[in-house]
């Protein structure tokens, strides 16, 4: 019994043995079959370490332990037939794999060139699949085309849609894309020019380089695009080609193309300032321009009004016109929709209708049009009287001709910061100021006390009726004050005389003005001995000259309005917030930037349009949209 129950623990023990040295043998098979390069059947191009690593575990995991029917009869020849099988198995596994990544690499559109292959061979350290090299043909699996841009050729790739590929296909050639290239072989042709010219065994060539030149200067004096060419233009770009490459094969000096590049420099450079000088004054001319829409409405009025049986017929309520019991405002303008925009958001706005007056001063080219815009259009209960100022019965200390008057004037004015000449830190500022027609006011106006003015390029957001109750402390025109310019700064316009240079100066767009003080100080003579001085002195134009006469006639006798009842800039500063733009009562439109402009700031031109007049038949006529 003892002997049976030996034999069979010696058989278990060499059961265990036999185990323990298959599993020895197999631990040291696999890295030597890795060694031998059995790894060179994996697929490199599609495999990273993560992917190697993950399907190492799953061959590996279903030969990992040994079947329950060869356990019992497990020994040391049959633990090397173990190892066979899993070896079989493991080839096998490889061989799918492998299989699968050539299929895959057949549909692809861009193969992996000859030179990746060969150092995807390369079998790696440590087992490690390692992917090849990136090329600009070789993006894994992800489709490559290429696309010649220029001289050069631009590969795509096209995974999940290629910006790349849509941009060159929608590709807008340039209009002076020949051009371009004209001036720069130009450019070139002159740099070598000076230093052929001096060879004397070159005397043909530097005729035909002369000549080239002279062509190329002819074509384009006449040309800007690639349209205005002549049709031997390709001829002419292979001559010149030839010709700086030859010029290119002799000995230069470099000072000389250096000189010649330098004087090509300048003369590049007063060329884009000319341009930028030309461009500024289309731009000051455009934005000064009425648009040909607006002239349109004008004339098309005007011709209506002559036509209309009721063209002598007042428009309402004529007896409103010189009460001082009724709020009176003072427009002056040109522009009819401008006007119409600024007594409308005045009307909308104001608690009681009935007791606004406005009068619309005009001259007399615009007279009729306003005077048919608005008898028949109505502002709910308020009254509108039309004006023609060129047509006014004056006094005679008024000695100049009336057609040339002038309203609201706004000026761009350059200012610097402190006393230093330095021009970088100029900055450009647009100041409105009374023109010379605002001091007819005091004569046109004989019975009334108390007016507002409002410029044209406002639009009302509040009740004004307050403004009526203000006390201005003996002052004759209420203005909020604009202290981003003081008088010191505006020393060069106005001339030597004694000012407050700390002063802020004052703008107008909503204006209070106390007519009875107006004529107890008598401003109307201020302004009159100011005129003829600055006249006499023939140093400002007329119109310029309303910027000194304004300031120096008022100074000492205006008041200081909040500043919450006019917000400025409108027409040339884009960074007011939406909250400032709501809190005022009276947004200003200075700058050249007018919302009836194309040029306009698109945000700002909301505020305006809702004040608009629509459906009018005028306007249709006259493509008005705005």
């Amino acid at each position: 019994m003892k002997s049976t129950v030996a034999a069979s623990a010696k058989r278990r023990w060499k059961w265990f043995v036999a185990a323990v040295l298959a599993l020895v043998f197999f631990s040291l098979l696999v890295p030597l079959a890795f060694l031998l390069g059995l790894h060179n059947r994996f697929p490199s191009g599609n495999l990273n370490d993560d992917r190697a690593s993950a399907s190492s575990e799953s061959s590996f995991g279903n030969h990992g332990k040994v079947p329950a029917t060869r356990e019992k009869n497990l020994n040391v020849p049959q633990g090397a037939d173990l190892v066979d099988d899993i070896m079989k198995n493991l080839r096998s596994d490889i061989s799918k794999v492998d299989k699968n990544t050539k299929a895959n690499k057949n549909s692809q559109t861009v193969s992996t060139p000859s030179n990746s292959q060969a150092q995807s061979s390369i079998p790696p350290p440590n087992g490690i699949s390692i992917p090849p090299p990136f090329t600009p043909d070789t993006l894994g699996t992800t489709t490559v085309k290429k696309y010649k841009v220029g001289e050069t050729t631009t590969p795509c790739e096209l995974e999940h849609g290629s910006y790349c590929l849509w941009s060159i296909e929608h590709k807008e050639k340039l209009k002076d894309d020949i051009v371009k290239r004209l001036k720069d072989q130009l450019f070139m042709a002159r740099s070598y020019f000076p230093t052929i010219a001096k060879m004397k065994s070159e005397e043909k060539f530097s005729r035909e380089i002369k000549q080239n030149i002279q062509d190329y200067e002819k074509m384009l004096s006449d040309a800007i695009v690639d349209a205005d060419l002549p049709l031997t233009v390709e001829k002419n770009i292979q001559r010149m080609e030839l010709a700086i490459t030859k010029a290119k094969s002799f000995h230069v000096e470099c000072v000389n193309v250096i000189k010649k590049l330098a004087q090509i420099l300048d003369l590049t450079e007063d060329e884009a300032q000319f341009h930028t000088r030309q461009g500024a004054f289309l731009y000051h001319l455009g934005v000064q321009t009425m648009p040909k829409s607006l002239h349109c409405l004008s004339l098309r009025l005007t011709g209506e009004y002559f036509r209309s049986s009721s063209s002598d017929t007042q428009i309402s309520s004529s007896d409103k016109h010189d009460k001082p019991s009724y709020q009176h405002y003072v427009i002056f303008s040109k522009n009819i929709l401008a006007s119409s925009v600024t007594v409308n958001s005045t009307v909308v706005n104001a608690e009681v209708s009935a007791n606004l007056v406005f009068h619309v001063l005009t001259n007399e080219q615009n007279y009729y049009a306003l005077k048919l815009w608005f008898s028949q259009h109505s502002y709910k209960d308020a009254v509108i009287h039309v004006l023609n100022v060129e047509k006014h019965e004056l006094t005679s200390k008024y000695d100049y001709n009336m057609s040339t008057m002038t309203f609201s004037e706004e000026f761009r004015i350059s200012v610097r910061d402190n006393d230093q000449l330095s021009t970088v830190e100029r900055r450009i500022e647009y100041i409105s100021i009374f023109g010379h027609s605002h001091f007819l006011l005091p004569d046109i106006f004989k019975n009334l006390k108390k007016v507002v003015v409002l410029d044209d390029d406002v639009v009302v957001q509040k009740d004004l009726s307050p403004l009526w109750d203000v006390d201005m402390k003996g002052k004759v025109v209420g203005a909020v004050q604009f202290c981003e310019v003081r008088l010191g700064q505006l020393k060069r316009y106005l001339g030597k005389r004694n000012i407050t240079s700390d002063s802020c100066i004052w703008t107008s767009g909503l204006n209070i003005i106390d007519l009875e003080k107006w004529r107890e100080v008598d401003i109307s003579t201020t302004y009159q001995m100011l005129r003829k001085e600055i006249q006499s002195m023939k140093v400002l134009p007329w119109r310029a000259a309303s910027l000194p006469i304004s300031l120096l006639a008022f100074q000492d006798h205006t008041f200081g309005l909040s500043s919450t009842w006019l917000l400025s800039g409108l027409g040339k500063d884009y960074e007011l917030s939406k909250d400032t733009l709501s809190n005022a009562a009276v947004l200003h439109y200075n700058g050249n930037m007018k919302p009836w402009l194309e040029l306009g700031i698109p945000r700002y031109k909301s505020y305006w349009r809702r004040f608009l007049t629509r459906d009018d038949q005028y306007m249709d006529d006259c493509n008005v949209s705005l």
